[in-house]
């Protein structure tokens, strides 16, 4: 007995490609397939293209709750870059530290106001430049990996 959200797709090539795809695709592959409309699609177009921007992304989903069981797509790859939400007219992709990128072709139509969130809405019928999207991923995994390098690491507090 397969459990549709729990179940694997058997995937080819390397254990590293296996492990990218790995147990965290489940939830996101499930939380596409609940939406089985445009936005289930616009999901899994944005999904591909940041797969595409960085290779070894990290995929879940977060927030959980009871007015959100399926949760709240989030991609990582050393510290948050985005979340993927669904709304009934859109779906907004949220960049962690949206405010620190470059955005030289304007994709940042949401959250303008924020000291450091952008968004992207997309509503029904819109398409997404691939080639701005995928430079922007590059530009917060780029950003993530430079302040983790910047971080000090932390010092062992001193026993009693």
């Amino acid at each position: 007995m397969t459990n549709a959200a729990t179940s694997m797709k058997k995937t080819k090539g390397s254990a590293a490609e296996r492990g990218r795809e790995g147990a965290h695709a489940g939830p996101v592959d499930a939380r596409i397939v609940s939406l089985s409309d445009w936005r289930g699609e616009m999901l899994a177009r944005v999904r591909k293209l940041i797969r595409e921007a960085c290779p070894d992304v990290v995929e879940d989903v977060k927030w959980r709750k009871p007015s959100n069981p399926a949760g709240v797509p989030v991609w990582e790859h050393n510290g948050l870059i985005c979340t993927g939400e669904s709304y009934r007219d859109k779906v907004k992709l949220t960049f962690a530290k949206g405010a620190a990128l470059l955005d030289p072709d304007g994709l940042f139509n949401a959250s303008l106001d924020g000291n450091l969130r952008r968004a992207i809405d997309i509503h029904e019928g819109e398409t997404i430049n691939a080639t701005a999207f995928k430079a922007l991923i590059r530009s917060a995994v780029a950003l993530n990996a430079s302040r983790k390098a910047a971080t000090p690491p932390r010092k062992k507090p001193k026993s009693a």
